[in-house]
């Protein structure tokens, strides 16, 4: 199999002031799971293009074990790179059965026919359609298309195999239940996959590592959990999931843990950041289900339910804190009622803090 490395990966679209990608450092192990994760538009879709040979750097070099396959000046074919593609879209021919679809990258490599069957056939089996070689697209179900495209890029063989957002056209339940084949799938092959998603749930279910990009730079590379409790930036921490960014201020500090006031009226003591001293104003981020409800008792720090959903297999609550809004959730048999008055603390090992600009 395959790692990539991409070193000083820069690259615009026209204009050099509107760089999609600027400067991106990123070492991808052979064997992982990796996942490019950001909003629309953050570069995540151009890099992987990139990759795949499909444009090349305006500067920096992509090495596919230890080779340059791009540069400004060179640029490896994709055919020539050992990658599969699969797209948002399946790109699954209508007129042609599933064996046909599938057996077309064969086919172009002149693949002897007697060989031919075979692969094909091992292919459906990892995707789980074995039986329907000889239905039509319009005879299968969406997540059935998508696993066409997976055994189209699978029967050739890659060392990398590269995903453009590939689940995003399914309904939510195929979608999750897509995840857990995918994840299973490069387990079973060991190949290479770099995956691209704007979905958060996505990419913490899936990856060995996460290489989060905003605005064309790299945030943050690391494994699921870094990137989820220990975000590298204010950016990271309010993308990954639905974050609180609270004003604070730290009131004392000695040995790297620092007395810190939130919202000026919720305090707590927490680790510090390197440069953070005492008197700092600060962020704090913290995720809705580390926030601990209970009923208002004397001393404790109070705030108001003014809204409450019920998701079944939980509760989120907004709650007011001074000018505040915390979103706050709990398990479902948890159950505070809209107007309450309610006790709030937050779990200090479970918050980051990040000095205000």
């Amino acid at each position: 199999m395959a790692g990539v490395k991409l070193t000083g990966i820069t690259k615009s679209y026209g204009d050099a002031s509107m760089a999609a990608v600027t400067d991106l450092n990123l070492d991808i192990g052979d064997n992982q799971f990796i996942t490019l994760l950001g909003p629309s538009g953050c570069g995540k879709t151009t890099t992987l293009r990139l990759i795949a040979g499909y444009m090349a750097p305006d500067a920096g070099t992509i090495e596919i074990d230890g080779q340059i396959m791009s540069s400004k000046d060179t640029l490896v074919l994709p055919e020539h790179r050992g990658m599969g593609m699969v797209f948002q879209n399946y790109a699954v021919w209508p007129h042609k059965t599933v064996f046909e679809n599938v057996a077309f990258g064969l086919k172009l490599r002149k693949v002897p026919s007697s060989k031919l069957r075979g692969l094909v056939d091992s292919a459906l089996s990892l995707v789980n359609l074995s039986g329907y070689e000889s239905r039509l697209p319009s005879q299968l179900s969406g997540g059935q298309q998508q696993r066409v495209a997976l055994a189209r890029s699978l029967v050739v063989e890659p060392d990398i195999l590269l995903l453009d957002e590939p689940l995003s056209n399914l309904d939510a339940k195929l979608r999750e239940r897509m995840r857990t084949e995918l994840k299973h799938l490069q387990r079973r092959t060991g190949i290479t996959f770099i995956y691209v998603t704007h979905d958060q749930a996505e990419a913490l279910a899936l990856s060995d590592r996460i290489a989060v990009i905003h605005g064309g730079k790299l945030q943050q590379y690391g494994s699921p959990r870094e990137v989820y409790l220990r975000p590298a930036n204010r950016i990271v921490a309010d993308f990954m999931g639905n974050v609180n960014l609270l004003p604070g201020v730290v009131t004392g500090a000695q040995n790297g843990t620092g007395d810190i006031m939130i919202a000026g009226i919720l305090g707590t003591t927490a680790a510090l950041p390197h440069g953070i001293a005492s008197g700092s104003q600060i962020d704090v981020a913290v995720h809705p289900e580390n926030i601990v409800l209970t009923r208002a008792a004397d001393g404790a720090v109070k705030g108001e339910i003014t809204d409450h959903s019920f998701l079944g297999n939980l509760n989120e609550y907004q709650v007011k804190l001074a000018n505040q809004i915390l979103r706050v959730q709990t398990h479902s048999k948890e159950n505070f009622t809209v107007g309450e008055t309610v006790g709030i603390a937050v779990d200090p090992e479970a918050i980051s803090i990040f000095e205000k600009n």
